[in-house]
C-alpha cells in the first residue's frame, strides 16, 4: 500500500491528498472547505465498504450535493448478472458463459486525462504519516520481487501478453514456467485495471497461436469476477460455509504443531514446503501450488480453512477479501462451485507431474538442491546412499513427513461422510 500510494502521488504530480479517520467526517469537512458541488468515487465491494459508502452517499444527497459512484475495478457489476429467476449464480461456468459473456462487453479503459487541475491541500497528511512500512525492514526481500508502480504493472502485462500467454492453458500449471500473469497484486492495489488486462489480451489475439490460451486467461479474469460476485451476494463468505453441510464437519483439534509446520514450509512434503516458502519469501504463490498446499492443510491435516485464509491474508501481496475467501472455500469443498471434498491433491504425484525435474523445489527448498529428480518429490523414500550423497539426513536436514498421505486421505474421507446427512 505504501509503495502503491507513492506511485499514485508521483503520477499526480505530488498532489495526492491523504487523510486518516472516519470517511464521512473527513469527506464532509473537505466538501465544506472546497465549497464542493459534487463528490465522485469508485465503488468498493466488501460488505463493510458497501454499508459505509451507502450511508455517505445518502447523507450527502440530503445536503444537496451531487454524488456519483462508478465501477473502477470489475468487468461486470455483481447485480447485473443474474439467472432468469433473478437469483445469483452459484456455479462458475454458467455465470461466466451464460451470464457475463451475454452482457454488453466490459468498458474499454479511457486514456489518461490531460486536463486535470489538481489542488494540494495543506491539511493533507504525508504518506509517511500513515506509518505503513514496518519498523523492522523485513519487507525488503519481498520488495525485490515487485516493481510496485503503474509502470511496473504495464511492463508486467506487456511481458505476459507477448510471451506468457502463448502457452497459458497448459503452462500455467507448472510453477517453474513463466506462464502466469502475476497481475493480481496490481489489480488489488490499483496500478492497473482488470479492464486494461482484458482488452490487452483481446487486442493481442492475432499474436496468440492457440485461441484456447486466450479463452483460458479471460476465464481466469472471470474467476476473479466470480469471487467478487459471491462476496456481494453472500456477504458472509469470509466466515461462513456457503454449503451448510460443512457446519458439522469434524475439524481436527490441537493442530498447533501441524499448522506451524505448514506455515514454515516444514511438512516433509517438498512441493508443499516450496510453496509455503515461496509465499514467505515473495508474498506470492503459484496458483497450482496454492491448490496443493490448501488441499494438504484442509484435508490431510483437517485444519479449518479459516486458518489458511488468515495466513494467506497476512502473507500474500495480492491478498483480497473476495478472492481469498472464495478460493479457500473452493479448496475446502464448502463454497460455490467448489472442488469436491473427496478431490484430495496428492503432493507427491502433483510434484512429479508439474515439477518433474524438481527445479521449483530446489529454488525454495535449497536443502534438497542436490537430490536427484527421481527422489526429490519424496526424499524419505530415497536409498540411504542417495541421501548421503545429496547431503540430506531426513529428520535433521529436512523434516520427515508430518502425516501419512494415504492414512490422512482416508481420515479426511471418513470425516466428509459425517456431513452427508445435513441439509445442502
Amino acid at each position: 500500500m505504501h509503495h502503491a500510494l507513492a506511485s499514485l502521488n508521483k503520477s499526480l504530480g505530488d498532489k495526492l491528498n491523504i487523510y486518516q479517520g472516519d470517511a464521512f467526517t473527513v469527506l464532509s469537512q473537505l466538501a465544506k472547505q472546497a465549497n464542493a458541488r459534487a463528490v465522485y468515487w469508485n465503488r468498493c465491494y466488501e460488505p463493510q465498504s458497501i454499508a459505509r459508502d451507502g450511508l455517505i452517499k445518502s447523507s450527502f444527497k440530503d445536503t444537496g450535493l451531487e454524488v456519483q459512484s462508478y465501477n473502477g475495478s470489475l468487468l461486470w457489476e455483481p447485480w447485473q448478472v443474474l439467472k432468469k429467476d433473478a437469483t445469483p449464480y452459484k456455479v462458475f461456468t454458467p455465470y461466466y458463459r451464460r451470464g457475463c459473456l451475454q452482457k454488453p462487453a466490459p468498458r474499454r479503459p479511457l486514456a489518461e486525462p490531460t486536463n486535470m487541475h489538481l489542488l494540494k491541500i495543506e491539511s493533507s497528511l504525508r504518506l509517511e504519516d500513515l506509518s505503513l512500512l514496518p519498523a523492522i525492514d523485513w519487507d525488503k526481500k519481498i520488495h525485490e520481487h515487485w516493481d510496485i508502480s503503474e509502470e511496473g504493472a504495464k511492463d508486467r502485462l506487456d511481458e505476459f501478453v507477448f510471451n506468457g500467454i502463448q502457452d497459458y492453458r497448459e503452462g500455467r500449471n507448472f510453477p517453474n514456467k513463466k506462464n502466469v500473469s502475476r497481475l493480481s497484486p496490481y489489480f488489488h492495489f490499483g496500478q492497473i485495471s482488470v479492464n486494461t488486462a482484458w482488452y490487452a489480451a483481446n487486442d493481442a489475439a492475432a499474436l496468440i497461436d492457440n485461441e484456447a490460451n486466450l479463452d483460458t486467461f479471460l476465464s481466469e479474469l472471470g474467476w476473479r469476477e466470480f469471487s467478487y460476485y459471491l462476496l456481494y451476494h453472500f456477504p458472509a463468505l469470509p466466515t461462513e460455509n456457503l454449503q451448510p453441510r460443512f457446519n458439522i464437519f469434524p475439524w481436527a483439534e490441537n493442530t498447533e504443531v501441524e499448522l506451524r509446520a505448514w506455515k514454515k514450509g516444514k511438512t516433509g512434503y517438498p512441493l508443499v514446503d516450496a510453496g509455503m516458502r515461496e509465499l514467505w519469501e515473495t508474498g506470492y504463490m503459484h496458483n497450482r501450488v496454492r491448490m496443493v498446499v490448501g488441499s494438504f492443510m484442509v484435508k490431510n491435516l483437517l485444519i479449518h480453512w479459516h486458518k489458511g485464509e488468515q495466513w494467506f491474508w497476512d502473507c500474500l501481496v495480492d491478498a483480497d477479501l473476495a478472492s481469498n475467501s472464495a478460493s479457500w472455500q473452493w479448496i475446502a469443498g464448502c463454497g460455490a462451485d467448489a472442488a469436491p471434498f473427496f478431490r484430495i491433491f496428492n503432493p507427491i504425484t502433483q510434484s512429479e507431474k508439474f515439477d518433474k525435474q524438481g527445479d521449483y523445489i530446489r529454488r525454495f527448498v535449497p536443502e534438497l538442491a542436490n537430490m536427484p529428480a527421481k527422489y526429490i518429490h519424496a526424499p524419505w523414500l530415497a536409498p540411504a546412499e542417495i541421501l548421503a550423497s545429496a547431503g540430506v539426513k531426513i529428520g535433521k536436514d529436512y523434516p520427515a513427513p508430518i502425516v501419512d498421505i494415504k492414512e490422512s486421505r482416508e481420515r479426511a474421507l471418513a470425516a466428509f461422510k459425517m456431513t452427508k446427512n445435513d441439509v445442502i
